[in-house]
């Protein structure tokens, strides 16, 4: 990797020349720098803010789910098949199903070559389980902290194999040229967070590629369940021209606040008991007691939470288990008290009951005994069923057998991010988005496919590289000719900001306006008016944030780039859901739409809380939304959703195009 020094309005930068620039340092980014390594590209360099910090090295949950092929045990399974459960979620391409599909295999047992302990029985097999949409037990797990695991190994690699790593360093903006008249990337502009004088702060990279691995939009909702230390960037390549798709597609679930965690699996089926109080902590009451006739009833709705963690409207009638998100979100956001989830004791029964094993419906109760985990009181059953989830919240100074847990409805993955094509590359070419930010995924989506689909995208983005766009970076002289101009308009951004009075409280108010707007307009309730009102106000914070914002030293110049990025993210994403709700879409995937119209998810509801189920019986809910800026403007598209195509499988003609070293034509 060759470094030259460049100057440039006022600015002094280093400028590094590679094949390959590869952001962010979650399990995606490192397996594609793994992954390229292996295919004999050595001029990379790994760009992240800080090592280890991302979603993958620091989320998870009762025992965090990576989604497979089967190919153990009894059950037939096949990479048509998988692909067709993936397709079945709705909104997605069918060709990207397929590549998901016939990707598994092998990047699961890369995995399990790197060392990452997923179980196995004596006889070598992979054992699994059923996940929510999942129909066939395709879920496996190494424990609460599967990605972690994941991390780990592919660190450990990355490592071994020496491969060039900038830390603490935040890439503000893609730089971009064209080639034959198509838009590409060709570089990137970034801040090193640890340089001491702003005017020497910058870094420059000039590359022929960029895997981008950034994850999702963490940094713009105020209820979420992302890593503090998670952001997300997908704003600097909406800006920089990338067309985005499904938008709209956000998973929503229960999660505790205090420790961000998601509450799912094991978490619910020990059956805790729900309750919620005051501001101060007064008037507890066991609030979804109102709201379900018996303890049975509202036992299975607590248990089937853990197979069904993801808010979904389609499970909120007849005391369906997401009739408690529902209801723990009104307790909340409209009744402003506070809610929590306690395994000291157990949930008291609607007309007074008192909790009993045997009073379980069927499936609970064989699902504890067969656990060995019908005890007394939730703590118990949690330890007899999952003991490393206890032990996880003791690690953060939370003790679950002595202490109520505060919940709330969280933000957890966005289904939606860039476009890409079955390689994983943006329409913005030679830009390769893997993990979250790559938005493959449809409406549904089965639990864990996302852990697969950021190792087989980044593996498929890598080796497209190694295939066709191994050429080494123009020299400096050549990049600057493409992307000059842009990169000035950034360093006069920055030496404005420098010289106006520092304005911290200014960049703490926009920000917490953005993420109480996302979470209030952009969570799990959903309506027209106050959508288009908030749009609104996105769009005038957009026209007026460069002016209102300062910095007085390198962390908060990066700071206030990464606030406009959030600012753009946040408006594209409002804009994208205002779309849908104007077409005429409504409730589904994990978020209901507000209709005067529709029916009440509750009889004793308010009516403020009607919504219709999507049927996919128009246009806007069975086409892809998608979504660009060009020269400033915001243009929306209906795409309609590919078939999964029928592979070429003759091994000769498969064989030949090998031969040929035309892999990716085939």
């Amino acid at each position: 990797m060759e470094s030259e020094t460049v100057h440039l309005h006022g600015f002094v930068l280093r400028c590094y020349s590679v094949n390959t620039l590869i952001i962010g340092s979650g399990a995606a980014s490192l397996n594609a720098a793994v992954a390229l390594h292996s295919n004999g590209q050595r001029n990379i360099v790994i760009v992240t803010e800080r090592w280890g910090a991302g979603t993958t090295r620091n989320a998870g949950s009762d025992k965090q789910t990576y989604y497979k092929l089967s190919f153990t045990g009894d059950e037939p399974d096949s990479a048509r098949e998988m692909a067709e459960d993936l397709f079945r979620g709705k909104c997605m391409h069918g060709d990207i199903a397929l590549s998901e599909a016939q990707g598994s295999v092998y990047s699961f047992l890369n995995l399990v070559r790197l060392g990452v302990p997923f179980p196995q029985n004596r006889f070598g097999a992979w054992v699994g389980y059923k996940t929510d949409h999942d129909p066939r037990a395709r879920g496996t797990s190494a424990g609460p902290y599967t990605s972690k695991l994941m991390f780990e190994a592919l660190a450990a690699e990355v490592k071994k194999r020496k491969i060039k790593i900038l830390n603490n360093t935040i890439v503000i903006g893609l730089l971009t040229g064209k080639e034959k008249g198509i838009d590409k990337v060709v570089g990137a502009l970034a801040i090193d967070i640890k340089a001491t004088i702003p005017e020497k702060a910058f870094v420059l990279i000039n590359a022929v590629n960029i895997i981008m691995g950034t994850g999702g939009p963490a940094g713009i909702y105020r209820d979420s369940v992302y890593p503090p230390s998670q952001h997300g960037s997908i704003g600097i390549a909406l800006e920089a021209g990338a067309s985005a798709q499904n938008l709209t597609e956000s998973q929503f679930g229960i999660a505790s606040v205090k420790f961000r965690w998601n509450l799912s699996g094991s978490y619910q089926q020990a059956i805790p008991r729900y309750f919620s109080t005051e501001k101060d902590g007064t008037d507890e009451n066991e609030f979804l007691n109102d709201f379900f006739p018996n303890i049975k009833t509202l036992t299975h709705a607590i248990f089937l939470k853990g197979y069904q963690w993801p808010f979904d409207p389609a499970k909120i009638a007849d005391h369906g288990s997401s009739l408690i998100d529902l209801l723990v979100y009104r307790e909340i956001v409209t009744r402003g008290r506070r809610v929590f989830l306690d395994y000291t004791k157990n949930p008291s029964g609607p007309a007074g009951e008192k909790y009993s094993n045997k009073l379980l419906d069927k499936e609970a109760y064989n699902y504890l005994e067969k656990s060995d985990a019908l005890k007394d009181i939730p703590f118990e059953r949690l330890m007899a069923m999952n003991q490393p989830a206890v032990e996880l919240y003791l690690h953060h100074g939370i003790d679950l057998g002595k202490e109520p847990l505060e919940i709330s409805v969280c933000v957890q993955h966005n289904n939606g991010g860039l476009k890409g094509n079955i390689w994983w590359e943006s329409d913005l070419t030679h830009l390769f988005p893997v993990g979250e930010v790559n938005g493959s995924h449809g409406v549904y989506r089965p639990g864990g496919s996302a852990l697969n689909s950021g190792q087989t995208g980044s593996y498929r983005a890598a080796f497209y590289i190694a295939k066709k766009y191994s050429n080494d970076p123009p020299d400096v002289s050549k990049f600057l000719s493409f992307a000059r101009k842009q990169i000035e308009r950034k360093l006069a951004l920055a030496d404005k900001w420098l010289h106006l009075e520092w304005g911290k409280k200014t960049r703490s108010t926009f920000l917490n306006e953005i993420r109480l707007r996302m979470s209030e307009t952009a969570g799990i309730i959903r309506e027209y008016k106050k959508t288009t009102e908030e749009v609104s106000k996105a769009s005038e914070m957009m026209k007026r944030i460069d002016e209102k914002l300062s910095a007085s030293n390198v962390k908060s110049l990066a700071e206030a780039f990464r606030l406009r990025e959030h600012c753009l993210t946040h408006y594209v994403y409002l804009e994208a859901i205002k779309y849908y709700l104007e077409s005429g879409g409504r409730s589904r995937g994990s978020y209901i739409v507000i209709s005067p119209d529709g029916i009440k998810p509750h009889e004793k509801l308010e009516d403020k809380w009607r919504y219709n189920i999507c049927q996919y019986d128009i246009p806007v809910e069975n086409e892809i939304i998608e979504i660009k800026l060009s020269k400033g403007k915001v243009l929306i598209t209906q795409t309609p959703v590919r078939a999964i195509p029928v592979q070429e499988l003759w091994f000769e003609k498969v064989w030949k195009k090998n031969l040929e070293d035309k892999v990716i034509e085939c």
